[in-house]
């Protein structure tokens, strides 16, 4: 199967995740896209969705798919995303998209957060794949510079303006052993607007798209 098939595969499989009659949480990315054509389906069924990003709150709206502002929802069942490295806890990195910090928003609302992914998203240790880090640009540079420190090699991304008007530096060359605790150190960091580790709001379950099928990981909320 292709990658591109693999994404189909576990978007048509998290609706079996969506609470009937509920508001959605929606993450953005390739693989969401294939979550919200098929959430398409029973737009009838469920109460609307709350979007991370501009462009998954267009594809949402394009479907016929209510959105709705965050500050109008208290608390959503469920929040589905994709991710860029989840590891055998469900701590993931996440910020391909550079839509890291509404993501992380819609996360906290959610009671469950199911991560759909093909199954070369999994990693011992987080850090295979760049961390993003979405900075206010005037701080870029000694931000930049404290992971220089830690041995990282920050890198700009050039061209990129999130939805928050800010810039993102993609580190590379870092090895995650306690992502919660570095997430945490991170976030206190002055001009981080967010980290991409997802620890505090780590996935509860994981469809991964599999040549064999979908296979289904829960995770241990206490680990």
């Amino acid at each position: 199967m292709t990658q591109d098939e693999l994404k189909v595969m576990v978007g048509q499989a998290a609706l079996a995740h969506v609470v009937a009659g509920s508001v959605v949480g929606v993450g953005t990315g390739s693989t969401v896209n294939c979550f919200i054509d098929a959430l398409a389906t029973m737009r009838g069924q469920i109460a609307g969705a709350v979007s991370s990003s501009e462009a998954s709150t267009a594809r949402l709206r394009a479907h016929g798919i209510t959105v709705l502002e965050s500050h109008l929802v208290e608390r959503i069942p469920v929040y589905i995303d994709g991710a860029d490295e989840i590891d055998p806890h469900g701590h993931m990195i996440k910020g391909g998209g550079a839509a890291l910090t509404r993501e992380k928003i819609v996360a906290d609302l959610a009671d469950r957060f199911v991560c759909i992914a093909d199954e070369s998203k999994r990693v011992v240790t987080l850090g295979r794949f760049p961390l993003p880090v979405e900075v206010i640009p005037m701080a870029a540079a000694q931000i930049a510079r404290r992971f220089e420190a830690l041995g990282g090699r920050p890198v700009l991304r050039a061209g990129v303006v999130t939805d928050n008007g800010c810039h993102i530096i993609d580190v590379h060359g870092l090895s995650i052993a306690d992502p919660a605790a570095m997430e945490c150190d991170i976030n206190q960091w002055p001009g981080v607007v967010t980290v991409g580790i997802f620890a505090r709001n780590k996935a509860s379950v994981c469809l991964f798209g599999t040549p064999r099928g979908v296979e289904t990981v829960r995770y241990d909320a206490s680990s």
